[in-house]
């Protein structure tokens, strides 16, 4: 069985293999799309494949929706052309559940792919008229935080940039000058409303794709690049809209062990490919099945009756209490916690950890016992449910093959917000004290003593990428296991960084707390174990 348009006419082989095809005609949906696009989505990976191309074909099933979804690559132009066109669009959703079923799903709604790039006369004309259509509702993206970003990590305005700013929108380079170019041909056409809408991981996301359109619009407006209202247009909410959203999926990298099942089907073509910029790419993606979306309800040209499918539309207040709630109690402080002990105790995969009931106590400990008091509460979310879910479901589902070292990547920018965030909602308490806290100091000696590059076996390991490694290391360097240490001098400058914690450690007992433990974590071999076995 191939995965294209003659593949599947052969859907009684597909469903008899345990897939499930479209069930809508395709071509009719197509000839829709062209002619009134609705919704068109930049950045082509994983997550969207996953998430949102499976949510318009719910609406499509349904006949809910009738028209399909456009999807645009402007950053690696060979996922488009490496994996979306010799599938005719196609691909293979593999939901990987935590009881051990494996749910397979042809997903067809994605109708047409193209490349951004305006070098590319045809394929950006096209882009150009999807833009001056007046049906067209939204605009999401998934192009990762860095994606918004103007600027070098010195600050200094990208090359690519600074020469579209100056050049103006006829032919630009960069990614969101690109995307601006189509956001002024849209205002051209009798400024026609549109919301724009980042589905990215990141918090008030909406304001950074804002912030990036506008700092583009006020250049070519300066500059006469554009015409002057192109710039109130940009400003003006009740015609361009900017969104803020909370998504959360896990799609890792393409699964060996799910390319054996769909291989084992008979799946022709399944052959991944790694394009030159480094990105994994295959027919299929595998995800797990938890997934949760909130989007701020400001569309000002309709939308898609997302709430169909599980989506809920809110206020912004709302997004942003959600966004904390995942952030600063329920998910995002669990999975670090794992990610510094999984690295330091040698697994290889989160879900692992949670056959350790010493490592299981501990993020219980710090999800139930320290963080729900202090949790901020969305009302349209059950915290205590979502970390339920988090700890029964998601984490120890050992079909994800997600890894500790992978989650450890750039720990230090997450700490503040991981962890601070409630030490500070427990100074600031009538009712609470920081001094009750074990499990969130025992994860900053945890931190520290990974900063040695050396695991519980006294291997030496190769910490995860983290802006602060350079910094922080070598501060370490004399401090050996077994051996005797001035903890107190080595720690000190370290705990006092309120950019790190969130707080200056050595001005409550958790500064004592944290150089305690420390201490009893560098004893020598097994040190870190024996203390994580005799507190939780």
């Amino acid at each position: 069985m191939k995965l294209n348009n003659e593949g599947l006419l052969e859907k009684a082989a597909w469903e008899s293999a345990g897939y499930h095809v479209p069930a809508y005609d395709r071509e009719v949906l197509t000839a829709n799309t062209k002619q009134k696009p609705e919704w068109i989505h930049f950045g082509a990976g994983n997550i969207f494949r996953a998430y949102q191309a499976n949510l318009m074909q719910q609406l499509m099933e349904e006949g809910i929706s009738e028209t399909g979804l456009i999807v645009a690559e402007g950053f690696d132009y060979e996922i488009i052309e490496k994996m979306y066109r010799p599938h005719d669009d196609y691909s293979i959703l593999v939901t990987l559940k935590s009881n051990g079923e494996v749910e397979k799903t042809v997903i067809g709604s994605i109708v047409e792919s193209l490349i951004l790039d305006s070098e590319n006369e045809a394929e950006f004309t096209r882009l150009k008229e999807i833009f001056a259509a007046p049906s067209l509702q939204m605009a999401s993206f998934t192009i990762t935080e860095k994606g918004y970003s103007l600027v070098d990590g010195r600050g200094e305005m990208l090359a690519a940039v600074k020469q579209d700013m100056e050049a103006g929108p006829e032919r630009p380079g960069s990614y969101l000058g690109k995307v601006c170019a189509l956001v002024y041909e849209r205002y051209q056409h009798d400024k026609l409303p549109l919301a724009l809408v980042s589905m990215d991981n990141c918090s008030h996301n909406g304001d950074k794709l804002k912030a990036a359109v506008l700092a583009f619009a006020e250049a070519w407006t300066k500059a006469g690049k554009a015409e002057a209202g192109f710039l109130d247009y940009v400003k003006d909410g009740a015609r361009l809209s900017f969104p803020w959203s909370m998504i959360d999926k896990i799609t890792p990298r393409p699964d060996p062990k799910v390319e054996a099942i769909l291989e084992a089907d008979r799946i022709a073509g399944l052959e991944k490919a790694v394009t030159s910029k480094n990105t994994w790419v295959a027919p299929f993606v595998n995800a797990e099945e938890c997934q949760y979306l909130v989007i701020e309800d400001a569309f000002p040209n309709g939308r898609p009756a997302l709430e169909k499918t599980g989506v809920i539309f809110t206020a912004r207040e709302t997004v942003d209490k959600v966004e904390k709630m995942k952030v600063c109690t329920c998910l995002n402080p669990l999975h670090t916690t794992l990610a510094v002990f999984g690295c330091l105790l040698g697994y290889e995969l989160i879900s692992e950890e949670m056959k350790n009931p010493a490592l299981k106590r501990l993020v219980e400990r710090i999800g139930y016992q320290e963080g729900l008091p202090v949790v901020v509460n969305p009302g349209i979310l059950s915290p205590e449910k979502f970390i339920d879910e988090v700890l029964g479901l998601r984490i120890p589902n050992p079909f994800m093959p997600d890894t500790p070292q992978r989650i450890a990547t750039d720990t230090s920018q997450k700490l503040p917000i991981r962890f601070g965030e409630t030490i500070k909602a427990y100074e600031a308490s009538d009712n609470l004290s920081v001094d009750t806290l074990e499990g969130i100091p025992f994860v900053f000696a945890g931190w520290l003593r990974y900063l040695m590059g050396v695991d519980d076996q006294g291997n030496v390991f190769t910490p995860s990428p983290d802006p602060l490694l350079e910094t922080l290391m070598p501060a370490f360097s004399d401090v050996k296991l077994g051996e005797p240490c001035d903890v107190q001098t080595v720690l000190a400058p370290i705990l006092k960084r309120a950019d790190i914690f969130g707080v200056d450690l050595t001005q409550s007992v958790l500064g004592e707390k944290v150089t305690a433990l420390f201490t009893e974590m560098i004893q020598g071999p097994g040190a870190v174990a024996a203390l994580l076995e005799k507190n939780f």
